[in-house]
């Protein structure tokens, strides 16, 4: 196999592209990343593992997987904010927004068997939810953050805590200006697909997540909130400032614009109290949040978008219909998003990049820089996970960018030469009767 002279550098890594074997921690990884990597990608090893310079920095993972196979699916660093806990092949972490795609994958396994159609008002399955004028919102409308209903109206920590209260608040809304309109949903985007699904199935998302997405796909690492006691799952750290820094001018105007009826993104995401939900333990586990509280490993996030990519089909076990899975795929639309301030395409719950040739596909971004993406079109898909938020590595939510073209290069590279699966890591999934959510963020605080 000729080795193209980019890739070309001196030691282990050419060493074991010239063997055609898998990159592993004690051949041709760089130091301190653990896993298993397809030699054509050693490239991305190398930025990845730039990534994390430092245990106090936190850790990540990343996998990749082509027509279905894992070709890559490696981890390093911390799972702690002292950086004292090694991230393991079972480490998840909260994805935030990413969360959304998968809450999206739910509601498109219940269309798929017929109990939901895009195009039928919400309230033909979710009664209360016509109230006020709101009759008129369909299932697409909510899909494609278009509902008119994203901003949180004052609602304090607690009630965010109390998920089915917030499913019966959206309920009861009335039709706000704002709908047919894209404006991103950053928090409420998921109780309306949870109180939908809880309509049809009268299941909530914890376990459709469970049933419906880490069963079919074999994995222990997809969680809503806190895995629950005894699972494999060990939830990272969100490294965060601890201590109270005091705001005093940020507290005084954020809760009054955030307060106005068109008070973009703050209105979406601000409420008194945010910042203590992602401190200590991390109470933002404590509650059903589809919008932003998963807790998945990068594998579990590859493997799910890998079934997206592959007509719907991942290790022989079908999650989506061929047809269901074609439908996943919009056009670009580069109106901007009134909360995000930049386009951003939205069809079906994904986002597609506004930038032409840079991502192609779909998926989505959560905050910190969390993803989950697909690309039919050469049948590849990928996850990538860590633990930061804040620290002072200020570019950790454009932290992937750099990861993006050399990851885009590989597996074309791959698929030209012939993809080399690696092993299987991580638990598969296990069928617990046992729910009850553990201190996933216990240890070193």
């Amino acid at each position: 196999m000729a080795i193209p002279a980019h890739w070309a550098s001196p030691g282990s890594i050419v060493d074991a592209m010239a063997k055609s074997s898998v990159l592993t921690a004690d051949n041709g990884l760089p130091a301190g990343v653990q896993g298993g990597a397809d030699p054509h990608f050693g490239g991305v090893m190398r930025a990845f593992a730039a990534l994390y310079p430092a245990r106090q920095l936190g850790g990540g993972a990343l996998a990749v997987y082509i027509d279905g196979r894992p070709v890559v699916d490696v981890w390093m660093g911390c799972a702690d904010r002292r950086g004292e806990v090694p991230w393991t092949a079972n480490t998840g972490a909260m994805v935030f927004s990413a969360t959304k795609g998968l809450a999206a994958t739910v509601i498109h396994r219940l269309a798929d068997r017929g109990l939901i159609t895009y195009d039928a008002p919400v309230a033909e399955y979710w009664p209360e939810f016509g109230a006020n004028g709101k009759s008129v919102i369909t299932v697409s409308d909510v899909l494609r953050h278009r509902a008119g209903l994203a901003h949180l109206k004052g609602v304090g920590k607690d009630d965010v805590l109390d998920h089915l209260a917030m499913e019966e608040r959206l309920a009861a809304a009335p039709l706000d200006p704002m709908y047919g309109t894209p404006a991103y949903h950053a928090i409420t985007y998921g109780w309306l697909l949870s109180g939908l699904a809880r309509a049809v199935t009268g299941s909530g998302m914890r376990e459709l997540f469970r049933d419906e997405l880490a069963r079919n796909l074999d994995t222990e690492g997809l969680h809503l909130g806190r895995p629950p006691v005894g699972a494999p799952t060990v939830t990272a750290q969100t490294l965060f400032p601890q201590s109270a820094i005091p705001t005093p001018i940020f507290d005084f105007v954020a809760p009054k614009v955030a307060g106005l009826s068109f008070s973009g993104m703050l209105g979406a995401v601000y409420f008194p109290g945010i910042t203590s939900l992602l401190q200590g333990d991390m109470p933002f586990l404590d509650t059903e949040m589809p919008a932003a509280n998963g807790v998945v490993t990068a594998r579990a996030l590859a493997k799910l978008y890998g079934a997206l990519a592959n007509d719907g089909v991942m290790n022989q076990t079908r999650l989506l219909s061929r047809e269901m899975a074609h439908g996943l795929v919009g056009e670009v639309d580069l109106s901007p998003d009134l909360n995000l301030g930049i386009p951003f395409s939205y069809h079906r719950g994904f986002q597609s990049s506004p930038i032409p040739g840079f991502l192609p596909g779909f998926g989505h971004i959560g905050l910190g820089g969390t993803i989950g993406w697909a690309d039919p079109e050469t049948g590849s898909s990928f996850g990538y996970v860590h633990n930061r938020l804040l620290t002072l590595m200020l570019f950790d939510m454009g932290s992937f960018a750099g990861l993006a073209p050399l990851l885009t290069s590989a597996i074309a590279a791959a698929r030209r030469d012939g993809p080399l699966e690696v092993p299987n890591f991580g638990a598969t999934f296990q069928d617990r009767a046992d729910d009850q959510p553990t201190d996933l963020s216990a240890g070193p605080k």
